[in-house]
């Protein structure tokens, strides 16, 4: 019999939309500075430019609108780490119509001001409770926030890294992507003879073997948010990050590299 799972996580509905909309914020700021030449720049996504970066955190975040402007679900069908781990690639994932759209679209400042406006406008007054469809099933609107949240926080990385940009992060917002990233990586290998620690927003333990109950555990993986994040999405390799002493791991079960990542 599978193990039980642990009661799901919860998190701050208010904190959450309030963080999902400075993030976009951020990035919209840094878009809207961005040159021609930086706008042609490559990304690790694959073959796509920092343009077509853009248009698609745009058509990622103006989803939530979407969202609101169809019907009500008649019920939730789909939990939050199950909505990450059957998401090839996640908020990582390649839109397939996004190089079209980045193409077609019109100027990134105004596609990028006309969906906070429209996102704002769609999410004013209405209950995180309200259900939602979704590419992936039904959830809750707080719940799809939280998905908000996790490509932002992925993707704001990705700009970072494409531009050399120095781009901040929303606290509430980095803290529900590597909660949910770690989360999802305790439902993919379930367990507790590794404790994984990603101070200061998450400790989770997961893969099959001895119980660890009190004490130090005998298998420790330690990590900072940004090097997890990079980690569970497939941006950065194990080996590469434990060599460069961005990730610590300690006993004979603590190389997570054959899980990793944890969206694949």
């Amino acid at each position: 019999m599978p193990p039980a799972r642990k009661r799901a996580r919860s998190y701050d509905p208010a904190r959450i939309r309030t963080a999902v909309l400075a993030q976009f914020g951020h990035v919209r700021g840094a878009v809207g500075g961005l040159t021609a030449e930086q706008l042609a720049l490559p990304t690790r996504l694959g073959d796509w430019t920092v343009r077509e970066l853009a248009a698609h955190i745009a058509q990622s975040f103006g989803s939530v609108a979407r969202a609101l402007d169809h019907p009500e679900p008649a019920k939730a069908d789909v939990a939050l780490p199950d909505w990450l781990l059957s998401t090839a690639g996640c908020a990582c994932a390649v839109d397939g119509g996004t190089r079209v759209a980045a193409a077609a679209a019109e100027e990134l400042p105004a596609l990028y001001g006309r969906t906070a406006g429209e996102v704002e406008s769609a999410l004013a007054g209405v209950s995180g409770e309200r259900l939602v469809q979704t590419g992936s099933g039904a959830m809750r609107l707080a719940d799809h926030l939280v998905t908000r949240a996790v490509a932002l926080v992925v993707h704001t990385d990705d700009l970072a890294d494409a531009t050399g940009l120095d781009l901040p992060y929303e606290r509430q917002a980095l803290a529900a992507c590597v909660r949910l990233l770690a989360d999802a990586l305790a439902v993919k290998a379930p367990g507790g003879s590794v404790e994984l620690r990603i101070p200061p927003y998450a400790v989770v333990q997961c893969v099959e073997g001895p119980r660890h109950t009190r004490g130090t555990p005998p298998n420790v993986v330690e990590t900072d948010p940004l090097t997890w994040v990079r980690l569970a999405t497939g941006r950065e390799d194990w080996a590469a990050a434990w060599e460069a002493a961005r990730v610590s791991a300690s006993g004979e079960r603590s190389d997570l590299s054959a899980l990793l990542p944890v969206t694949a």
